[in-house]
């Protein structure tokens, strides 16, 4: 009987480590990363998937740098103003990132070439599915 118990015990605990080992780390364990270490990241990968050359990198690069300060200077923005917006505030804040996104993407297109230009924006849909995605599990996980 006292084999039993030791066993079952022992199960137990090898099968407990076993589920904590495959979560993946939450988003305070994450390393943080500066802007500029993500716009490098960005451009690695952008480089590897697209097959950019050094002028495209380039360019690339100062367009990854543009669009990171002004989404911190939005951030910025948003974070100093304590009151909840109203509906049209929030529908012109949409309309002003829909219209940043849409220069962009025009920019890109101009850097890139045709090809190129089209395996991003499939990349750039593939991400926004991912996204939706991990937000669905996220709603699902705090229900």
């Amino acid at each position: 009987m006292k084999k039993l118990l030791i066993a079952a015990m022992l199960f137990v605990g090898i099968a407990s480590f076993a589920q904590e080992t495959d979560q993946k780390p939450s988003r305070e364990q994450r390393e943080r990363l500066t802007p500029e270490q993500r716009n490098e990241k960005q451009l690695q990968k952008l480089t590897t998937e697209l097959s950019l050359d050094a002028n495209q990198q380039a360019q690339v690069k100062q367009l990854l740098a543009d669009r990171s300060a002004k989404a911190e200077k939005l951030r910025e923005a948003r974070k100093d103003n304590k009151t909840k917006p109203t509906e049209a505030e929030r529908e012109a804040f949409r309309n002003e990132l829909k219209a940043e996104k849409d220069a962009n993407d025009a920019k890109m297109k101009t850097i890139l070439t045709a090809d190129q230009y089209t395996k991003w924006h499939s990349l750039q849909e593939k991400n926004k599915e991912k996204a939706r995605e991990k937000m669905k599990e996220y709603k699902k996980e705090n229900e």
